[in-house]
């Protein structure tokens, strides 16, 4: 019994010896928690260790050095994981480099460093990409109108905008909300910000803040944004000159002729929209399809994943990757886009055919990227104001928030020369 003993333990000491990855699986099947998983991997950047991103492989799986602290850290955190011989993971990467297979490994090089467009009163769970930076245990820094004008972007690898209004709208809560405390204090907020950085108008200064993040991702940042900030965004470099807001937004009267005056060259992926002009209704334009979609069941609003070519189209490839290629839908005051006011260099990345509508989509700019997503919360179908926060312990496979945390580890890829 002795001697049996010692041959196993001898045995599962040669196996270490020979053991060189560890291979964190992001399928259905196997991975137990897909979010975190994202965590650990940015966490292993952030030692200043390379990831291999197997992308198509097992649900886009992460292949990473092996050592005792990196096991005990997916343990800590609950993501399943296996180790791997020297043999077993180059087995993987000949398999993933055939010709034949639409699969591919890219090596991820920096935890880059990530900034948060957000007011500074908001809570954390009033937006999805700062609960699923927390969930994940990826660290970010929170920034605004003062950090943006004052040229601090340029200390961010990542830029995710919150639910803003770029327009000096307020949100276009005006109707429902006008007579709501929180919405007559942000208002004076705003302006009391506005006045602060040298202009009459919050219009005015939220314009000098597009254009300040529209260079950014010019000059080479990767920027991401969801729901209203996807088309108000759009809207505000589409207005550059042109007064769009209406006295009670601004202090005196729109353009007369606005919708004649945009200028569609500006922005970075819509086209030929039409604004609305109601200040009572809770809507930026036709960019969005929220009151065009008609009543689409919950239970039957999902949206699909583009397939791209993993060796040629690597970084839409990267953007997609996931476990499934049906994901729920979700609402928010920007739920979807449509497909005829997206620019034709423009990718989309996720649609729903049937209602003729773009959930995700994405662009270059100048030497940068930018990537659209609508929706609010993945995880809360129709979000209202005052919803309590979304427990991402209850999801921690979401499909919908591994398309964010995608985006995350995107500007963490070796670049080389893209067909985008």
């Amino acid at each position: 019994m002795r001697k049996g003993f010692l041959v196993l333990v001898l045995f599962f000491f040669s196996m270490s010896l020979f053991a060189s990855s560890i291979l964190i699986p992001m399928d259905a099947d196997t991975q137990k928690n897909h979010l975190k998983a994202y965590g650990i991997t940015y966490w292993v950047l952030s030692k200043q260790q390379k990831v291999q991103w197997l992308l198509n492989y097992r649900g886009g799986s992460f292949l990473l050095p092996d050592g005792e602290v990196i096991r005990k850290e997916c343990q800590i955190r609950g993501v399943s994981f296996e180790v791997l011989s020297d043999d077993q993971a180059n087995n993987i990467l000949d398999e993933i480099s055939s010709p034949s297979r639409n699969q591919d490994a890219v090596i991820l090089e920096k935890a880059p460093k990530i900034a948060v467009y957000s007011p500074k009163g908001n809570q954390p769970w009033d937006d999805a990409v700062t609960m699923a930076l927390t969930y994940a245990e990826i660290p970010y820094v929170t920034i605004y109108d003062e950090e943006v004008l004052t040229d601090k972007l340029a200390l961010y690898d990542w830029l995710h905008l919150h639910h803003e209004d770029f327009t000096g709208q307020y949100g276009k809560f005006y109707g429902a909300y006008r007579a709501a405390p929180w919405y007559i204090e942000g208002k004076k907020e705003a302006e009391k910000l506005a006045k602060k950085m040298g202009y009459d108008k919050v219009s005015e200064e939220k314009l000098a803040v597009a254009l300040k993040i529209r260079n950014y991702v010019i000059g080479g940042g990767f920027m991401f944004a969801m729901c209203s900030a996807t088309d108000s965004f759009d809207i505000a470099l589409a207005a550059e000159n042109v007064d769009i807001c209406e006295p009670m937004f601004d202090g005196d009267p729109s353009d007369p002729n606005y919708q004649a005056s945009l200028d569609y060259g500006n922005t970075f992926a819509f086209t030929d929209f039409t604004l609305e002009r109601n200040p009572l209704k809770y809507e930026f334009s036709s960019i969005d399809m929220t009151s065009q979609r008609g009543n689409v069941p919950k239970e039957s609003d999902y949206f699909s994943l583009m397939d791209f070519s993993a060796k040629w189209d690597p970084v839409p490839t990267m953007l997609c990757q996931n476990h499934t290629s049906l994901v729920k839908g979700f609402m928010g005051q920007t739920t979807a886009f449509k497909r005829e006011e997206i620019k034709p260099t423009v990718l989309v990345l996720g649609e729903n055919k049937i209602n003729g509508e773009a959930r995700y989509i994405h662009g270059i700019k100048g030497k940068g990227f930018f990537t659209f997503y609508g929706g609010h919360d993945p995880e809360d179908y129709q979000h209202r104001v005052g919803d309590p926060k979304t427990e991402l312990e209850l999801h921690p496979t979401s499909p919908g928030y591994r398309l964010i945390l995608n985006n995350v580890l995107f500007p963490a890829a070796k670049k080389k020369k893209q067909k985008t």
